[in-house]
């Protein structure tokens, strides 16, 4: 089995993505061999009204509930972001939400966000946070401020929250914040191995080596980014297989709370 903890349907608005909605994220999933996506909308993290994305996610992901996980984007600046949290949790079935600090001017130290994660936590939601969603280098010139939300920012948040669930996507230097520090973080949580090193610095064999396997899961990103990537990691990482299991999809239910 494996589970897909970030993913995409919607479109993104400085380039084409290979698919836009459900059926073309479930082709995908079949040809890589993925089970379950906890998907969200990528139309949503440039919506000036985010809530509006998360309509439309909910219409995509209609009768493949089974596979497609709904994660809402909620913007904390937005005015009655409040009322579209309740939504999207009592009406749309989404079993977390996903945030945007760079996209939607705000940080994860700053009060609006951690009202909204208080609220998600009380709501028994998983908070995503990717640490960015494409490479800087292929970011469009009307995008002017940086896109990145800093590890140690991710590492603040899960310390404030003790009795939240979290997962970090997409993110590097993990080692070098709490959250790679054995027994630093008491918050359950997961960091996805999208951009984890193998090799050269080694970052994903020292988290499994420190923190232990039950904190990593798989992610990928797509189809903003390259499924590929993560799936060949997972094929060269010198582990048990038991441990490449809790990173396919042990510990993804257990975040999410659901049984395999």
């Amino acid at each position: 089995m494996l589970i897909d903890t970030h993913a995409y349907i919607g479109h993104w608005g400085f380039r084409a993505l290979p698919w836009r909605d459900a059926s073309g994220l479930l082709r995908a999933m079949d040809r890589h061999g993925i089970d379950q996506a906890w998907v969200s909308s990528a139309s949503a993290i440039l919506y000036r009204n985010s809530h509006a994305a998360n309509e439309e996610l909910n219409a995509e992901v209609g009768q493949h509930r089974d596979r497609l996980v709904p994660f809402a984007v909620i913007n904390p600046t937005y005015v009655d972001w409040e009322h579209d949290l309740a939504v999207c949790q009592e009406e749309f079935g989404c079993r977390g939400v996903r945030l945007y600090p760079p996209y939607h001017r705000y940080t994860l130290r700053d009060e609006p966000c951690r009202a909204l994660v208080e609220a998600a936590i009380a709501r028994s939601l998983v908070i995503s946070v990717p640490h960015w969603v494409e490479d800087d280098r292929e970011r469009s010139w009307l995008l002017t401020q940086p896109g990145i939300v800093p590890v140690a920012d991710m590492a603040t948040l899960a310390l404030a929250h003790p009795d939240g669930r979290f997962v970090f996507h997409y993110g590097l230097g993990f080692t070098e914040t709490p959250l790679g520090q054995p027994g630093a973080v008491q918050t359950d949580y997961g960091l996805d191995i999208a951009r984890l090193p193998v090799f050269v610095k080694e970052e994903l064999p020292k988290l499994i080596a420190t923190i232990g396997a039950e904190r990593l899961v798989f992610g990928s990103g797509m189809p903003i980014t390259s499924v590929e990537v993560p799936l060949y990691k997972l094929e060269v990482l010198d582990v048990p297989e038991a441990v490449k299991e809790r990173i396919r999809w042990q510990n993804a239910t257990r975040l999410l709370g659901t049984q395999p």
